[in-house]
């Protein structure tokens, strides 16, 4: 490309967020500003001082100016969106989660390739977050040792969310696929790729005699291919600030991210003490991933395996909601 990419936003909650990236960036033109309450597109727009209002998702669409679009709208909506803006030929940064099961995600993957496989990534930001950027580099570097286990905890902390929010309303809300997700995410990438099999209990006793009618605890156990285990809880009922844990296992070394810090112990020795990792543990904006993804499409880069990426994720987020309603294990199925 020779010109701007011409972007666009929709859904103006976290979207917000990726409509001041997309103004500050000086290969990006922001286009358009969509939302279902057009007096919140008018407020987003005089705070971020670029983009127009649009009447319409269709407006956005069918602009053929515009190359890249973010759907951060309510996670229902995730699915039609998707495959609207793929059946105009249009990259997509989607918020998470980019749907809910297995069938969607083989749906949405084959739009994707009709379209001719455009960029399609789902808004993940811990992968751009000092520490695991790190962390990743220190495990493919041996530092760790082979990997065995992966522990992750996602510390939702905002019980009223799913109590009084859009979420009790939903037929099936999960709590792994909507937040838990991250640290999926994160076993994932620090385990070289997608495990085999899951197994998964959850409870609803936090929320319990609320009107939210789902887990708003989950408990997942999946099996990797190499035999390393991870452990990944989604808690949306703790009593606790919103935060996430991950410890990494290696046989030469254990990494450890909580209240405390992130750290590395290098020894079994009971006298010796961790060292401390001064590595920021989140990344500095909402949009961080907004940057390498307009450069991809500058550039004309192969989409394929960011893309499969996301459909990986799914499948296996979609794995766990599955052993949980027939509560019992299972091999995941991926597209």
């Amino acid at each position: 490309m020779t010109g701007p990419v011409g972007a666009a936003v929709i859904g103006l909650g976290i979207g917000e967020q990726h409509a001041h990236m997309y103004a500050k960036l000086p290969d990006v033109e922001l286009r358009w500003l969509c939302d279902f309450l057009p007096h919140k597109a008018r407020e987003v727009q005089g705070r971020v001082g670029a983009g127009q209002v649009a009447a319409s998702v269709d407006q956005v669409l069918d602009d053929p100016a515009t190359t890249l679009v973010s759907i951060a709208s309510f996670d229902r909506d995730h699915v039609a969106l998707t495959l609207a803006g793929l059946a105009r030929g249009k990259h997509l940064l989607v918020e998470k989660p980019l749907c809910g099961t297995a069938d969607e995600a083989a749906t949405i993957k084959a739009a994707w390739e009709a379209a001719g496989r455009p960029h399609l990534q789902s808004n993940l930001v811990l992968r751009a977050a000092p520490v695991y950027v790190w962390l990743k580099s220190a495990i493919a570097d041996g530092l760790l040792g082979e990997v065995y286990s992966v522990d992750g905890e996602y510390l939702y902390g905002r019980l009223h969310k799913i109590t009084d929010g859009w979420r009790k309303d939903e037929e099936y809300y999960s709590v792994m696929g909507g937040g838990g997700i991250h640290m999926v995410d994160l076993m994932i990438e620090m385990c070289g790729g997608p495990p085999g099999r899951v197994a998964t209990v959850g409870t609803n006793i936090a929320s319990r005699g609320s009107a939210f009618r789902h887990a708003d605890f989950m408990a997942s156990t999946f099996e990797f291919p190499s035999g390393a285990i991870g452990r990944i809880t989604a808690n949306f009922g703790c009593v606790h600030r919103h935060h996430h844990v991950l410890r990494v296992f290696g046989t030469k070394a254990t990494f450890i991210y909580d209240d405390q810090g992130p750290r590395l112990h290098e020894t079994r020795d009971e006298k010796a003490r961790a060292r401390a990792l001064d590595l920021a543990t989140l990344p500095n904006h909402k949009g961080c991933l907004i940057p390498p993804l307009v450069r991809a499409i500058r550039e004309g880069a192969d989409s394929t395996a960011a893309a499969q990426r996301e459909f990986d994720l799914i499948c296996v987020c979609a794995a766990a909601d599955t052993a949980l309603i027939e509560r019992q294990p299972l091999d995941i199925r991926y597209v």
